[in-house]
């Protein structure tokens, strides 16, 4: 197999210690859902024996939303951090820093229960959203850079994986059997340690980007060594020239800041495409789906709604592998377009079901198979391009910034749906995924219209691309602006 296309031992082992963090992500979004009714029971019990008052009804809705949704805040923290660490203490180090949260919030929700306090509960869910939110951009960012050219898609759709293996060993772990019980909840909570001490074991093992130790730090001899284990040749020059373009694009390009991304008509189309494609991943109602299936299901009428719950889970892992095998043959933005157009299809069958369901009992299993192709559709394209798309769209020297900007959208979206579904749904009834058909609608008509297929191209061919659409307008670009959207480096 050609050095472009192989997978070293040494490579595996970057990318897999990587995407652990992603895991934790993953991990962290699914394990609100299936102990949602003892952790409520545990907030009515914590409040009953420090104001000898049974809650209010409105009062535990708030809170348990609260728990919920506070995880995506500490994310949007988190996610606007990323260009702070990334080039001050390089991307393998960053991920490794950033296990301190990850062992301080296992340690503030294991302890929760036994100190009676809900406060602990939610800050550690703020904690390990600041360290998921740091993760989102570290991982992406590490992995995009220690991958080789022709397999950038593939280990990219990696991220998604780790996500989605998270969500199903949350669903799985909580399962009252194991640890989705009123003893066990809060090791089910706490569990993040075990993943981010295998990850602090892991890392040391793991080279620094060699694009990082290049173009960051100047390192020429350090960044050749890594290559070479990387590739597992001895002959890295291809690789070396490419950075080495790249690093000469950056010194011709002053630093790229966030106000210069929306300031500046040539940056503008790329970041306002991340943008949107984060978005269409984050309202497209998967999260609604993720925080609450176990309930949706309740209300389908399904007996064991926790193991449909868990089969959902084993969909999003199935079809995220199918993706990984097949983002490279078919292209991102077709596969985008596909995914978006049966979620929306499988949206309306979803809302067709449930407001049947009084008159047609059996429409309980057609409301399963429409959550089952729902989220099979968000994983062939909404799932995993919109995290690796950024850095196909960007050079070194905007990167951290876009990243920083797209992490930002995502998790705010994240939280929006988080906070709201459940008002949106008392209030909607079996017609809340209306809402999301028409926002899935939308966003497959800019998909179709203004993002640009990635696949094999370099970031000049894109980046020219951009330079055409607004060639047209008055204000004229420096040359530092046209060269910031890419160097001769193939995707």
């Amino acid at each position: 197999m050609e050095s472009g296309k192989r997978v070293t031992p040494q490579l595996m082992l970057a990318v897999g210690a990587a995407v652990i963090g992603s895991l934790q992500f993953g991990y962290n979004t699914g394990v609100i859902n299936a102990p949602q009714k003892i952790i409520e029971a545990f907030l009515n019990e914590t409040w009953y024996e420090r104001y000898q008052d049974p809650i209010q009804q409105s009062t535990l809705t708030t809170l348990w939303s609260i728990s919920v949704a506070i995880f995506s805040v500490g994310g949007i923290f988190g996610s606007f951090s990323v260009g702070l660490f990334v080039n001050r203490f390089g991307r393998r180090n960053s991920m490794l820093m950033a296990n301190v949260l990850a062992f301080l919030s296992a340690a503030l929700m294991g302890f929760s229960k036994m100190s009676s306090s809900w406060e602990m509960l939610i800050i550690g869910r703020f904690v390990v959203g600041l360290y998921s939110g740091l993760s989102t951009g570290f991982v992406p960012m590490y992995v995009g850079e220690v991958a080789p050219t022709a397999l950038r898609g593939a280990l990219g759709t990696l991220h998604q994986l780790g996500i989605v293996i998270g969500i199903l060993m949350a669903q799985v772990f909580g399962l009252g059997s194991i640890m989705g019980n009123a003893s066990l909840w809060p090791f089910l909570l706490g569990f993040t340690f075990i993943p981010a001490l295998l990850q602090c074991i892991l890392l040391p093992f793991c080279p620094e980007s060699p694009r990082f130790l290049l173009i960051n730090r100047n390192e020429e001899s350090k960044a050749k060594n890594v290559l070479k284990k990387l590739r597992g040749n001895t002959d890295v020059s291809a690789d070396m020239q490419e950075m080495k373009e790249e690093s000469r694009q950056m010194m011709r390009e002053k630093k790229v800041t966030i106000i210069e991304l929306f300031r500046s008509p040539l940056y503008r189309q790329p970041i306002l495409i991340a943008i949107i494609l984060q978005l269409s991943q984050q309202l497209s109602g998967i999260n609604a789906v993720f925080y609450y299936s176990t309930h949706i299901f309740e209300k389908a009428g399904v007996e064991q709604p926790v193991y449909a719950t868990i089969g959902a889970g084993v969909v999003n892992t199935a079809f995220t592998v199918v993706s990984l095998f097949v983002v490279e043959r078919a292209g991102r933005r077709s596969l985008h377009l596909l995914g978006l157009l049966g979620m929306a299809g499988s949206a309306i069958l979803m809302t067709i079901a449930v407001a049947l369901l009084e008159k047609l009992k059996w429409m309980s299993y057609v409301s399963i198979v429409a959550i089952f192709s729902f989220v099979a559709f968000f994983e062939i394209g909404p799932g995993p391009i919109p995290w690796f798309i950024v850095a196909e769209l960007f050079s070194q020297g905007p990167r951290p910034s876009a990243f920083a900007v797209a992490g930002f959208f995502n998790w705010t979206a994240n939280f929006i749906v988080g906070m709201c579904f459940q008002y949106v749904q008392d209030a909607c009834g079996p017609y809340v995924f209306v809402i999301f058909t028409v926002l899935l609608l939308i966003f497959f008509v800019f998909t179709y219209f203004k993002v640009p297929e990635t696949r094999g191209r370099t970031f000049d061919e894109i980046s020219a691309g951009f330079r055409q659409s607004t060639a047209g307008g008055v204000e004229k670009h420096s040359p530092e602006e046209l060269n910031s959207l890419g160097a001769d480096s193939q995707l």
